[in-house]
């Protein structure tokens, strides 16, 4: 039987917080972020800024759930190097995807002290590389982790793109979610892993899959906001210029047909429309060819602009570029932390649906 909230604010916990958007989608659906946990010091710097009230608790390995202010939401994208298709998919015994064990026991020694009151819900992200690391045995390792019992593998040995264990506690879905198809206009494509565990109820599907209506992205001149335009969002450059043709670069392309002389294949190294644009990576940035309509070989090939990869994320604009005494973040640590970051069009539907079920 699902339990109704009875609190007037619905609170959230956010673990290996990064530059806080899930605090950042809590609030903008009217949830109140109380605690991170984070170890980075320049994410820890920029959200201080952001959420001046939010408080901050260090590293997630020295926490008990029992000595921590209980949450209606605890969110959590643990380390992904492990999981990662470019990481060394050492998957769940990775020393850093392993953290994803401490996040757990916080959730269950939480509940513990609350009397399995809090948290009501616990949301889980990762890469997309998750669900097929070590043959999917690392998937069915986090889906065990939180129901406390074995689960057993699909009979055709993979996991699907989007799925339900029901009938134990918590109630959990999953879904694959790639933020290019969550916002208009388009945003970077990255396939990220949300899992929802309702602890309350059987409300889980209902977060994860109901079509529900988005929050738009902040607009050009307001505080904080993104800048209108039109088309793909990563195409973007300052309001009021002209807005290029933006392709992915192909290096591996452009490297294979300068190997083998094939001229016009290394001409279209420099993308086509429907080559798909690279997530944002923490480990370096992919170059992107930039040229106009009417003067092609007026174009360049470059990096992203720091404020470009905000806006492809979603982002307000600057969302990154100042700690909280004012201090500019460095660009390689802005770099890093959007790498390692969600959108946020992906966050405000997870919250939106939480915030849905809980005032039911």
């Amino acid at each position: 039987m699902q339990r109704r909230l009875i609190t007037a604010d619905i609170t959230l916990g956010s673990l290996f917080d990064g530059i806080g958007v899930f605090p950042l989608a809590a609030q903008r659906n009217g949830i109140v972020p109380l605690w991170a946990s984070e170890i980075e010091r320049a994410p820890i710097y920029i959200t201080k800024r952001h959420f001046p009230a939010m408080r901050h608790l260090g590293d997630i390995t020295k926490l008990h759930g029992s000595e921590v202010p209980p949450v209606h939401i605890i969110t959590f994208g643990s380390p992904c190097q492990n999981f990662s298709m470019i990481g060394n998919r050492a998957g769940l015994a990775g020393a850093k995807s392993s953290l994803f064990y401490h996040a757990i026991r916080i959730i269950r020694e939480m509940r513990d002290a609350s009397g399995g009151v809090f948290p009501v819900i616990a949301v889980w992200e990762n890469v997309m590389g998750s669900l097929s690391s070590n043959d999917g045995l690392d998937f069915n390792a986090v889906l065990a982790a939180f129901q406390s019992a074995e689960i057993p593998m699909p009979a055709s040995g993979q996991w699907a793109a989007a799925g339900m264990v029901r009938g134990g506690q918590p109630d959990i879905a999953w879904r694959l979610m790639d933020a290019q198809y969550w916002a208009s206009p388009r945003l970077a494509r990255r396939q990220r892993i949300f899992l929802v565990a309702d602890f309350g109820g059987r409300r889980a599907a209902e977060i994860l899959f109901k079509p529900r209506g988005m929050l738009a992205l902040s607009e050009a001149g307001t505080a904080g906001g993104l800048p209108a335009a039109e088309g793909d969002r990563s195409a973007f450059l300052e309001a009021g210029r002209r807005v290029p043709i933006v392709r992915p670069f192909q290096m591996f392309r452009m490297r294979a047909a300068a190997k083998h002389q094939e001229h016009t294949q290394f001409q279209n190294s420099f993308g086509f429309a429907n080559d798909p644009f690279p997530t944002l990576l923490a480990s370096a940035v992919n170059p992107f060819a930039f040229y106009y309509e009417d003067d092609p070989l007026g174009g360049c090939v470059r990096y992203p602009s720091e404020t470009e990869s905000e806006r492809m994320m979603g982002l307000p604009e600057g969302w990154t570029k100042l700690g909280v005494d004012g201090e500019e973040i460095r660009p390689a640590q802005r770099y890093k932390a959007l790498g390692n970051a969600i959108a946020l069009p992906c966050a405000d539907y997870i919250m939106a649906g939480i915030r849905e079920t809980l005032e039911k």
